[in-house]
């Protein structure tokens, strides 16, 4: 392993990342699923995520085959993606509280499933992805190779960009008039702002 501060703090955040993930999965799975919009696209989607944001990193961190794409940044950036780390995992676990057990990992509809209107997704629709935004950012901030380093910002950008007009589009057909208005009322990943 390369031993150098940022890379046993990325690697520390990711093990958190994976526990806070793991932690509420088995909450959740063994809930019916009533709708599943889980297809091939998405499928692929889920593959590219786990190139960039664990095997490109792994590889980084384990082996010396990605030397080749390794630079330097600014000795004040990787303290800036330590601090946006910290705040991506707060903003992941409090998002996934906030669903409890209505959260999946692909596109579903479970039983007894609720829109979630509460804590963060009072404000925002997406906390979740917010959480995953930043925390792609704190890799590139922090594993500072090209590949590893924003291999998890440039699958995450794909798979946000293809997926979440379904899954608004599937929420919508759920709940209806419930989710437009929601929908009326927060924004994607930041709060409204109101006129």
């Amino acid at each position: 392993m390369k031993i150098h501060p940022w890379n046993i703090f990325f690697l520390l955040g990711f093990i958190a990342y994976v526990i806070i993930r793991g932690f509420f999965e088995q909450r959740s799975k063994n809930n019916e699923k009533l709708l599943s919009r889980i297809d091939s696209r998405d499928r692929f989607l889920i593959l590219i995520m786990a190139v960039g944001g664990m095997i490109l990193p792994g590889l980084y961190l384990f082996t010396p085959w990605l030397g080749f794409a390794d630079y330097r940044l600014p000795t004040f950036a990787p303290w800036i993606g330590a601090v946006v780390m910290v705040a991506a995992l707060l903003l992941f676990w409090r998002s996934h509280s906030d669903l409890g057990e209505n959260w999946s990992r692909t596109l579903e509809i479970r039983k007894g499933h609720q829109l979630v209107t509460h804590g963060l997704y009072r404000w925002i629709r997406h906390p979740m992805y917010a959480a995953i935004w930043l925390f792609s950012l704190a890799q590139g901030l922090l594993l500072q190779n090209w590949l590893a380093g924003w291999s998890a910002f440039v699958a995450f950008a794909v798979m946000y960009f293809v997926r979440i007009s379904k899954e608004e589009r599937m929420m919508g057909d759920f709940f209806g008039q419930k989710y437009s208005d929601y929908m009326r009322r927060t924004g994607r990943l930041f709060p409204r702002v109101r006129g």
